[in-house]
């Protein structure tokens, strides 16, 4: 049974070795991730989880679950697995760099 997702708190789907999570790239999340990993930047964590490095995927799935049995998960982890995990911390981190909707008409008078 899949898990709900709250897709407006950058909440998403993740099956990994038949286990359902839900992950979302929070702060905490994130450095925790960076820690373990000893990135350097944001950019070098971006690289290491969108590349599906293992010690980097299975850190993000331990560290970024919300919800679900993430223990489960990384137990049951496949190769076959990383497409999806790689997919899905994409979406996660994206939802920093979207921010919400600007409002260009009003910038320019503000700026007057």
């Amino acid at each position: 049974m899949a898990l709900e997702v709250n897709g407006a708190r950058g909440e998403v789907a993740l099956k990994v070795g038949g286990v359902d999570l839900v992950i979302a790239a929070t702060m905490a999340g994130l450095a925790a991730v960076s820690t373990r990993l000893e990135c350097k930047s944001l950019a070098d964590l971006f690289v290491r989880l969108s590349g599906v490095e293992p010690a980097a995927t299975m850190a993000a799935i331990e560290l970024l679950t919300v919800r679900g049995d993430k223990f489960a998960a990384v137990a049951a982890l496949k190769l076959k697995d990383f497409s999806a995990c790689s997919e899905a911390f994409a979406l996660a981190l994206g939802h920093h760099f979207d921010g919400e909707p600007k409002n260009d008409e009003a910038a320019p008078a503000a700026a007057e």
